[in-house]
């Protein structure tokens, strides 16, 4: 997207430019696209083109929290590519997207606070020249859209979204972090519930819901979080009365301690035994997540044994200042 000179080949050398054949994806999907090096005043050698996938991530520090990037998973695109002077070198490239990778789209439309992209890394020399990002517009899944569609039907607004380093009790996760959308609820709730969180944890088979509600204390109830869990194939998340389970999920936490509703992996809502299992935690938690026409509107780390070594480098910003407060 950037034609960006080849610093260390110095005036007259090559330059780089990535081109994504789509900025759109989806969670899974393979993506593909081209680097493309112009030859300058002389021949000259890249030892090797590194493409990683990189998004903005929460990192909790004690009491605060801080913004930084991770590099969630890196392919090599070439190895000991020449560039002859004055021609165009062209480099096709292809990344799978992990099924864990974060939303940063609804409804066509980039989801507030989300940035997923691209990065382009040549090694030259046995020295990394690192390029701009080229943004990565990741829709949800169909079957997080009917989840989506959902709390927008139910009157759920959006508030913001991000991501956060760290695992999720019970959850299988590939990635070393998870992305929360955040909710106001609706009215109705309006005095019992000041908020909700949604995580989506997918995999090629299932994909597991969760939600968090901030219940707010009174006179006679204590406040705190309470959590809720769906384990459903794909399959089934397209038969799922969402509306119908949230707002009864919902519903349960508002009026009493809390509720914490589990789904086994083959179990849903069309003939199927529910397995209800509450679970109030009290105090307050993380800040949390939101739907298709609602975001439309307020819009108008781990692969592997890979840790989040990145995460100190804000590559969004165009710098490398580390850490925002």
């Amino acid at each position: 997207m950037f034609k960006r000179m080849l610093s260390a080949f110095g005036v007259g050398g090559p330059s780089v430019d990535t081109v994504l054949d789509s900025p759109h994806a989806v969670p899974g999907e393979v993506i593909t696209g081209q680097v493309r090096i112009q030859g300058g005043s002389s021949d000259a050698q890249i030892e090797e083109i590194l493409l990683s996938l990189v998004t903005r991530v929460e990192v909790e520090h004690g009491d605060h929290e801080r913004a930084g990037t991770a590099e969630f998973l890196r392919v090599s695109a070439g190895r000991k590519v020449k560039v002859t002077a004055g021609q165009l070198t062209t480099v096709p490239f292809q990344i799978a997207l992990p099924w864990e990778t974060p939303v940063s789209a609804v409804g066509g439309r980039e989801l507030p606070g989300m940035v997923v992209g691209v990065r382009t890394e040549l090694v030259i020399a046995g020295a990394p020249d690192k390029g701009d990002l080229d943004p990565l517009l990741v829709g949800p899944l169909e079957s997080q859209d009917r989840v989506l569609e959902a709390f927008g039907e139910l009157g759920f607004s959006f508030r913001s979204a991000d991501v956060e380093a760290g695992r999720l009790h019970g959850v299988r996760q590939e990635l070393g972090f998870f992305q929360e959308i955040e909710f106001f609820p609706p009215s109705r709730y309006a005095g019992r519930v000041s908020q909700v969180e949604l995580t989506f944890v997918a995999s090629p088979s299932e994909l597991v819901v969760i939600l968090e509600a901030d219940k707010r204390g009174g006179m006679f109830r204590s406040g705190g979080d309470t959590f809720g869990r769906f384990h459903v194939s794909h399959e089934e998340a397209l038969r799922t009365d969402w509306a119908a389970a949230i707002d009864g999920w919902l519903a349960k936490v508002a009026e009493s301690g809390g509720g914490h509703a589990m789904f086994g992996g083959h179990q849903g809502h069309h003939g199927h035994d529910h397995d209800y299992d509450y679970d109030h935690h009290g105090g307050h938690g993380r800040r949390g997540m939101g739907m298709g026409g609602v975001v439309a509107g307020a819009a108008a780390g781990v692969v592997g044994g890979m840790i989040l070594g990145e995460v100190m480098e804000d590559v969004f910003d165009g710098g490398d200042e580390g850490f925002e407060e």
